[in-house]
């Protein structure tokens, strides 16, 4: 754990898990996004928004995504029941986490699907971020969304209620008064790619 006079080690996890099913089974994080496959933006934000380490949690066609895109550097899991969806994958990536090196201090969460939400509002969320017992989330008009971040002393009770698409949803409905809200609206949109009417976003 850090000391108190050291900022706090925050680790981003990206959840890359899904299949699109929506997008005619396409893996979300291969979709095309300024040349590159998705997955390659998401885990750029979070770098450049303060966290050091990165976990990737890949699932549908896994192998393909590792062959394609450039995850050097990240520690990367591949959920084998990422169709139960995404509670699933939360689980795997907490477990990565726990078991890492230097295991860090808190972990802010964030979904391959939403490129609308860049470095600032990942630098926001992390700056709130200042306690093992921390829980964060961006806000958007008011309205909690992603990226949200754990303290340490969080991770095994948020992995212990994240069950089918949930992930975290139950653990933040039953936390509410705890969360501290951080507004992004006006850094960030908080689109997620789900149809191909959305692919639209990615152009």
């Amino acid at each position: 754990m850090a000391h108190t006079s050291e900022k706090p080690q925050v680790a981003g996890l990206v959840l890359a898990a899904g299949g699109g099913r929506r997008l005619g089974g396409r893996p979300k994080a291969l979709l095309e996004y300024r040349g590159r496959p998705l997955v390659e933006n998401a885990v750029r934000v979070l770098r450049a928004g303060g966290c050091r380490t990165v976990h990737v949690v890949l699932g549908a066609a896994a192998d393909q995504v590792l062959r394609e895109a450039d995850l050097s550097g990240c520690v990367v899991s591949v959920n084998a029941d990422w169709e139960e969806g995404m509670g699933s994958s939360l689980r795997v990536g907490l477990t990565s986490l726990g078991t890492a090196e230097g295991a860090p201090d808190a972990v802010l969460v964030s979904l391959v699907d939403q490129p609308g939400i860049g470095a600032a509002a990942i630098a926001r969320v992390v700056a709130a971020g200042d306690s093992p017992s921390a829980l964060v989330s961006a806000a958007y008009d008011g309205r909690r969304g992603h990226p949200v971040l754990f303290g340490a002393a969080r991770w095994d009770a948020v992995a212990a209620s994240a069950s089918g698409d949930r992930g975290a949803r139950d653990y933040l409905r039953e936390h509410e008064p705890e969360i501290s809200l951080v507004e992004c609206g006006e850094v960030a949109e908080p689109y997620d790619i789900d149809t191909p009417e959305d692919l639209g976003h990615l152009e």
